[in-house]
């Protein structure tokens, strides 16, 4: 059966794998204060044009979100995020876990607004019992958003020139970060981001790594003792290699062009295979969800029709449009192939 059900579900693609075999006798230094680290975090500098850029490598997405945003916050602070954000949704209240609220506004094809977010802020300053609510101590967006849906650069800009009036800073979760820089129309570049932010990660695990995820503080720096909560947060292993080998994979490039990373050919890859995708579910007369450009693809699809599809491709369910349709997700990734499409495109 073939699978269009998350970007997750491969092992890791091959000049990753290649190069944790190659130094699987190196006996680095645990930890992650290894060689192989060093040099990966010094190719994501690179990449970002961040030379002063500080970078921790975890394992997982939810932890990555959990850790940094615990990082981040005084205990009586939350974090802002739209309704469909994926902390709030999709992470089973892991930040509220840590004992932080996520404060919740409105969204507008998942993304947030720099206006809405700035009412709220607004709001909250001149609200004379303030002192007696959470108090917002940083803001989250993702890159691409929880709905494949993509921030333009002025977007991105106006949102950012919000957090700074408020002091606020400013997270990007970037799980599926590649994704959305290699989309048709994204007019953000990895500087630029990285430039508008105040600290984001870039997401391995759903583009080509067996695990792990890089955060990369950018115009505010780390908590100083930022290792031992990721420690306390049980995200930090002491085979801390395995990841900086990974990373140190994917943002090598041809004759060292940062913006010609592995990672982010990976990610142009599953781009065009979601475009093929997309234009396949068109011609048949399918509906979209919203009109996404990245990997993730949200079809309306008929419910005798979802059953009919499910016997023969893998793909996840989103809710219903009414009792007779249902939202469908299907998720293109480095590893999906010419064939997987062609099969795709025969059962539907």
């Amino acid at each position: 059966m073939v699978s269009f059900e998350c970007d997750y579900n491969n092992g890791a693609c091959q000049q990753v794998m290649d190069n944790l075999v190659k130094y699987n006798n190196a006996k680095p230094t645990p930890y992650g204060f290894d060689e192989f680290s060093e040099r990966a975090k010094d190719r994501i500098r690179e990449a970002c044009g961040m030379p002063d850029a500080q970078i921790f490598f975890l394992t997982g997405g939810t932890q990555t979100n959990a850790t940094t945003i615990d990082s981040m916050l005084y205990q009586y602070e939350g974090v802002i995020c739209v309704g469909s954000g994926h902390i709030n949704v999709h992470e089973a209240g892991a930040v509220e876990f840590t004992e932080h609220k996520i404060i919740t506004i409105p969204d507008t094809d998942g993304k947030m607004e720099a206006a809405t977010l700035d009412k709220y802020l607004d709001d909250y300053m001149h609200d004379g019992n303030k002192d007696h609510a959470v108090h917002p101590g940083l803001v989250y967006i993702t890159f691409p958003t929880e709905l494949g849906t993509l921030y333009s650069a002025r977007e991105l800009d106006h949102i950012y020139k919000v957090c700074q009036q408020y002091d606020i800073p400013l997270y990007i979760d970037g799980a599926r970060l590649g994704y959305g820089l290699m989309a048709e129309g994204n007019d953000v570049t990895l500087p630029y981001l990285a430039r508008h932010c105040d600290v984001f990660y870039i997401g391995g695990t759903k583009i080509g790594a067996l695990c792990g995820e890089a955060v990369v503080f950018t115009n505010r720096k780390a908590h100083k003792h930022f290792f031992s909560i990721q420690k306390q947060h049980g995200a930090v292993i002491a085979k801390g290699a395995l990841i900086g080998l990974q990373f140190d994979a994917l943002f090598s490039s041809p004759l060292g062009r940062p913006g010609e990373a592995l990672y982010l050919r990976l990610s142009e890859h599953a781009i065009k295979m979601a475009m093929r995708m997309k234009a396949i579910f068109k011609k048949k007369g399918y509906q979209f969800l919203v009109d996404s450009p990245t990997n993730q693809q949200f079809v309306v699809i008929d419910n005798e029709q979802v059953e009919r599809l499910s016997r023969h491709i893998e793909f996840s369910h989103f809710g219903q449009t009414d009792h007779h349709h249902t939202i469908c997700r299907f998720v293109t990734s480095w590893a999906t192939t010419e064939a997987d499409i062609d099969a795709l495109e025969k059962v539907i």
